[in-house]
């Protein structure tokens, strides 16, 4: 089997002679054609390219320092040890560009792997280990340029943020690119430690997006916002360059700030945009500014000077798209969007992958049919709000281990956590005389919308870390386009000081392109709950006006459930103009969810999908697993998909350092490379992808907390042929999947 990629060389050749004729005054057949000139895809601009030159930062972790992949740091910088924290500003109030962009890269690196020693970081993966799994690159510093351009739709308020990176390791005559949209709600260098890593390694360009979502922190009090590279100013002065600012009038501005001091808004929560309908588009127009960079870089000069030839594209260079997370939904969604042939192979790692339907096909385990899957997110997520911290109760559910970490677990909050499972029976909404009883009804329901066995003791940490909470305030507000002044279902977003709302810290604000990962998680605002009894509070604080104790603000959590099913959580009348939330709010999320879903069909490119099999924040029998089958049932056997399910794994590589986590995980990150360099292979030299299979590691086990250090054994290679046990296919319509 041949690749047009084994051919590049002779096809970069042929280009440039083209180019020359076309150039001549005749041509070389007498043809007078002038070339193709590059010009920046429609909706970008282009802000500049700058060099980084791998300089490391000084031994005392103050110099600054750059290169593309590590910002300076090396795998010294980024590795978990006593003194991980950030690099010092040199001025904390008014951090400069390059220092945000330095702590950026590694907040954003740490936040995707497991950082520790034993864990495998350094050893296994991390910049110092080559493609080939060997420790070659010394401190993996990666010289090179990068060009930042932003994306609008003509409003000023779509703004996507996109840099391309260019290792001086790239080959002109094998030109790749890989394109990796963020994570989560990650700002640009949300990619960076997965798709980055691999991408520049291999001297591919990376285009790197936050594919409209990001820090982009608004401050209702001062009017300040993110610019473009992460510094902070007002929305006047800060101009084009702006992020992202709250689309309302200073006069409602000032209303709002009466009622609700201290409050800030959030750019995937509050853009009105509903920024993952175009993820996918985004991706496409990431990887088409990257093939501009390229040839702004290395295309000949036109005779008349005014700009550069297209030595670089679609035909010629090989383009991956490539991310974990919402990164790969987005992955997903520009394989479907991908009429042109822009994209040759997707790498897809946990993505929140959302099936437009659930019929036509079916999902088994064991041979035995799974009776719920292929809920969105929405869905999913607003049943996990209710009931998650009733089930975490139960006795199957029981986080033994005491984390190392304070915040992680719901064990300082057994009260709270037992006034969820009281009041949710006195609404009727579980079952049982007992606590033990009601936080086994309330497991069950998860059970129900799609979680298993595998995740019943993450759902405390999840819960506890306020995942399901988060999800379902900044989605809610999301996928319904409301404006941050709307409260939906009573929540607002601010820092937190004894729990109630403040004002921000102005280091804590002038830091947060770097230290934030664009959700309500803390860091720096949290969820707000403004409707509990005696005056707003953190949600884990909340006291419901339905029930006059603290449940962890019940009353949002039905109200947020109502908003998806468009019928009161507790009754199942349906909503009207008069209820709590409105028809009319929840016929506008039901919108905004339907403009997500993913159509399953991959139009041919060869993919790989990756999932843990213990992911207990995007349950695999909902997304890739119901994913898996979908696209099946649409591309029949035309289908180029291999899904990969990872025993021992789940969704945070970063909980596998924590004390209980680090016994019984492994870290998914590893088969993440694997798998891009599969794909490279196939996609290079016409190596078949690996099958789909359920890959059956080896969990490190030892005692929590001092779990062994993980081996090469622990985390075996995919399998060519891998055994009847476990090989996934399909039975009838269903996908079959080994127990």
């Amino acid at each position: 089997m041949h690749s047009k990629f084994e051919t590049r060389t002779v096809t970069v050749v042929a280009v440039a002679v083209a180019l020359l004729c076309a150039t001549a005054v005749t041509g070389c057949g007498g043809s007078s054609a002038a070339p193709e000139v590059n010009t920046l895809p429609g909706g970008i601009t282009d802000l500049g390219v700058k060099a980084y030159r791998a300089t490391a930062i000084g031994a005392a972790n103050t110099a600054v320092g750059q290169d593309l992949l590590t910002a300076g740091l090396g795998k010294s910088g980024l590795i978990n040890t006593a003194a991980a924290t950030l690099v010092a500003y040199a001025d904390p109030l008014s951090p400069t560009a390059d220092e945000l962009r330095r702590n950026a890269i590694q907040s954003n690196y740490r936040g995707l792997v497991d950082n520790t020693a034993n864990g495998g970081f350094g050893v296994l993966y991390g910049p110092n280990i080559d493609l080939a799994g060997k420790n070659t690159l010394g401190e993996g510093l990666v010289p090179g340029l990068e060009y930042v351009g932003v994306l609008d739709d003509g409003t000023g308020r779509k703004r996507v943020t996109m840099a391309v990176q260019i290792p001086d390791s790239f080959d002109v005559n094998a030109p790749c690119v890989v394109v990796g949209p963020s994570s989560g709600s990650r700002g640009v260098y949300g990619a960076i430690g997965t798709a980055g890593d691999w991408g520049l390694k291999r001297g591919c360009a990376v285009a790197l997006t936050d594919a409209g979502k990001g820090m982009g922190l608004y401050d209702l009090g001062d009017d300040t916002v993110h610019r473009i590279d992460g510094t902070r100013a007002t929305r006047a002065v800060a101009g084009t360059l702006s992020n992202f600012a709250a689309n309302i009038t200073d006069a409602t501005r000032a209303v709002y700030n009466t009622a609700f001091p201290n409050r800030v808004a959030l750019k995937h929560a509050h853009s009105q945009m509903n920024p993952e309908k175009d993820w996918g588009n985004d991706t496409l127009a990431a990887a088409a500014y990257a093939l501009y960079a390229l040839n702004q870089q290395y295309a000949p000069t036109v005779t008349n000077g005014t700009g550069k030839t297209l030595r670089f594209t679609a035909a010629n260079t090989m383009v991956i798209a490539a991310s974990v997370s919402n990164g790969g939904a987005a992955v997903l969604r520009a394989a479907e969007l991908d009429t042109t042939g822009l994209l040759d192979g997707v790498v897809a790692g946990e993505p929140s992958a959302q099936p437009a339907s659930t019929t036509g096909y079916g999902v088994q385990v064991g041979g035995v049919p799974v009776a719920s899957y292929g809920k969105s997110l929405m869905d999913y997520f607003t049943v996990a709000n209710l009931y998650q911290p009733c089930a975490a109760m139960a006795v199957s559910a029981t986080l033994a281990e005491v984390s190392v970490y304070n915040y992680i677990g719901l064990t300082a909050q057994t009260t709270t956590a037992t006034n969820r499972c009281t009041q949710l029976a006195a609404k009727g909404l579980v079952t049982g005389a007992t606590l033990a009883d009601q936080a086994a009804d309330a497991l069950v329901k998860l059970r129900a919308a799609g979680w298993t066995s595998d995740n019943d003791t993450m759902h405390n940490a999840h819960y506890a870390l306020g995942n399901a909470v988060i999800i379902s305030m900044m989605y809610t507000n999301a996928y319904g386009k409301f404006a941050v002044i709307d409260n939906l279902c009573g929540m607002s977003a601010a820092a937190a000081t004894a729990g109630a709302p403040a004002a921000m810290a102005a280091a804590v604000k002038a830091a947060s392109f770097a230290t934030g990962n664009g959700t309500v998680n803390g860091t720096p605002a949290t969820v707000m709950y403004n409707d509990s009894v005696g005056g707003s509070k953190s949600w884990n604080l909340g006291v419901s006006p339905s029930t006059g104790v603290a449940d962890f603000s019940l009353d949002a959590a039905l109200c947020q459930r109502a908003l998806f099913t468009g019928s009161d959580t507790v009754t199942g009348v349906a909503l009207t103009v008069a209820t709590t939330p409105t028809k009319a709010q929840s016929d506008a999320v039901r919108a905004g969810v339907t403009e997500v879903l993913l159509n399953g069909n991959l139009r041919g490119k060869p993919t790989l999908m990756l999932a843990g099999r213990s992911d207990a924040l995007l349950p695999v029998n909902n997304s890739e697993r119901a994913y898996a089958a979908y696209n099946r049932s649409v591309e029949g056997a035309s289908s180029k998909l291999s899904y990969i399910e990872v025993t021992n794994a789940q969704h945070f590589d970063t909980f596998n350092s924590l004390s209980g986590f680090d016994t019984r995980f492994v870290p998914l990150h590893i088969y993440f490379v694997q798998a891009m360099n599969a794909m490279y292979a196939n996609l290079k030299s016409g190596t078949a992808l690996p099958p789909s299979q359920v890959v059956r590691t080896t969990a490190r086990g030892g005692a929590p907390g001092a779990a062994p250090a993980i081996t090469a054994a622990n985390v075996p290679a995919f399998s060519a042929a891998p055994a009847a046990t476990d090989a996934i296919g399909f039975s009838g319509t269903s996908l079959s999947v080994p127990n």
